[in-house]
């Protein structure tokens, strides 16, 4: 028999657990565990992400954290198990990248439902007695949980619940009469709208990350299958994963989808995966780097992780996904647009033209300052379009830019596209860009390859560049240091202004005024 003290506080951590995911982890940790639950910035940071799930502001969601930092444990047990208590009807498909790791969670999550600490708070939520399997179970209102391989079959279960198409008066109905079953006035009328998701928490093992093949499956799996086993286009995908690879399940949906960090942006347009990326080293404003958790690993710990182990720390504890055989290039300086260094030589504006070789290779032209301490980049232009269309917007680029020499490689019709964009610089009206070709005999890989500490030093972008020009970008900070790359392309331009560094241009008296700050 329960004290009226003891009841009174059942009743406070009931209502806190409905409204604080954290605190009913906590809560429930501790009544199963006998210690308490040890909470780093990044469990509240979770917790922010996933409270705005159940207020339905999200849809679709990749949280990328280290292993072994409760992500399982506050996003995957005590998420379901949360959302349970405030609907009983909400259904979830959970998968992960074995049956035993998908089949063990669900069963952690019925057995927390059916604990005695939960029961005391939430007794509306009642497994059926003829469902007790850890694969599918149900709760006697029709919710359940459904737990899988991620490369498995996924049939006969959906996430969420069918739309229902309701009037605002009908709507509104519905919220007083959630908020007087509530029998509190609060919030969670906002959250009633929750009904389920579909929450693949690790859908490949570290072993299998550099298998093209299992990679490819998970990846085809998601599209052709697991997608569509969600009830309605508003049944949040929630994606939680170490990153293993940069073609794993969220480098894929990056790389081929939209998505953003801003969490205000993400709530704007649904269409769009937010991203939560946490990585186990931070910074603060001062540039002073920290441990995200010290209860688990101490700076100098991650320090000693990183140096015996980089890929796979970058990887799995940096959210940094290199490929084993690490990128050619290293970080590349930045400046603030429009605002060059002293130099003690004249500037001179320069542009260096890479022609598609084949249909599938990319046209690059990089316009750039060249001063006496580096390349400073202004404008990109990197184009699977047809000649037809490059020739034209390649013109228009060196008019515009003002540009006092671009050098073309003349290999595989870099001549006549060079004879082309020169003619269409003089309709356009310009007379002061002077065009060159020449015939590059050296080996592409070898240039590429021995030239890239020189592209690093000499290289500058504009602040933001990543976002001025990501398909150029994505390439030069993905490209292996070993092996097979899809495209060279950005790479063998970037090369070339590097190698044609320091080489005198006649320039303009305009351009010779230019010295310093412009």
């Amino acid at each position: 028999m329960l004290t009226k003290e003891e009841i009174g506080k059942i009743k406070t951590a009931t209502l806190k657990s409905k409204s604080e995911l954290l605190f009913q982890t906590r809560y429930l940790f501790k009544k199963s565990q006998n210690r308490k639950f040890v909470i780093g910035d990044h469990h509240k940071k979770i917790c922010e992400v996933l409270e705005c799930v159940l207020r339905c502001e999200l849809v679709k969601v990749m949280i990328n954290i280290a292993p072994r930092y409760g992500k399982t444990e506050l996003a995957v047990k005590n998420f379901v198990a949360h959302a349970l208590a405030l609907n009983a009807s909400a259904s979830f498909i959970h998968l992960s990248y074995s049956d035993d790791l998908a089949l063990d969670n669900s069963e952690a999550i019925r057995d927390m439902v059916e604990s005695e600490a939960y029961q005391q708070m939430f007794p509306h939520v009642q497994i059926k007695q003829d469902s007790d399997a850890k694969k599918k179970w149900y709760t006697t209102e029709g919710g359940g949980v459904y737990a899988r391989a991620a490369g498995g079959q996924v049939t006969g279960f959906g996430a969420g619940k069918v739309d229902e198409e309701l009037s605002e008066t009908e709507k509104e109905d519905e919220k007083v009469f959630l908020r007087e079953l509530d029998g509190i006035l609060s919030d969670l009328d906002i959250k009633s709208g929750f009904n389920g998701a579909l929450i693949i928490d690790d859908p490949i093992k570290p072993d299998d990350a550099d298998s093209d093949t299992v990679r490819e499956r998970i990846n085809n799996r998601f599209d052709s299958t697991i997608r569509n086993r969600v009830n309605s286009r508003n049944t949040p995908i929630i994606i939680i994963m170490q990153r293993l690879h940069e073609n794993d399940l969220c480098g894929y949906l990056m790389a081929n989808e939209e998505y953003t960090y801003d969490l205000e942006e993400a709530k704007a347009d649904k269409n769009k995966w937010f991203v939560l990326s946490i990585p186990v080293i931070q910074t603060d404003a001062e540039g002073n780097e920290y441990a995200l958790w010290p209860f688990k690993h101490t700076l100098e710990e991650l320090k000693e992780m990183e140096e015996k182990r980089p890929i796979v720390f970058g990887r799995q504890y940096m959210m940094n996904p290199q490929p084993k055989e690490g990128y050619l290039y290293g970080l590349f300086k930045t400046y603030k647009k429009g605002f060059l260094p002293f130099s003690t030589t004249p500037k001179v504006r320069k542009a260096y033209i890479d022609t598609a070789d084949t249909g599938t290779d990319y046209l690059c032209s990089i316009v750039y300052d060249e001063l006496d301490i580096g390349n400073f980049v202004t404008d990109v232009i990197y184009s699977q379009a047809s000649m037809e269309t490059t020739e034209v917007d390649v013109a228009k680029q060196l008019a515009r830019e003002q540009v006092d020499r671009a050098l073309f490689e003349s290999n595989n019709g870099g001549r006549g596209f060079a004879r082309n964009v020169e003619r269409g610089l003089r309709l356009l009206g310009n007379k002061k860009t002077k065009v060159e070709w020449f015939h590059q005999s050296l080996n592409k890989d070898v240039r590429i390859f021995t030239k890239s500490a020189d592209v690093v030093n000499l290289t500058y972008f504009p602040e933001g560049w990543e976002k001025l020009w990501p398909a150029f970008a994505k390439s030069l900070k993905t490209y292996k240091a070993a092996g097979k790359n899809a495209h060279d392309d950005a790479e063998d331009a970037l090369t070339g202004t590097t190698e044609d560094f320091g080489k005198k241009v006649i320039v303009t008296a305009q351009s010779k005024a230019q010295i310093g700050f412009y």
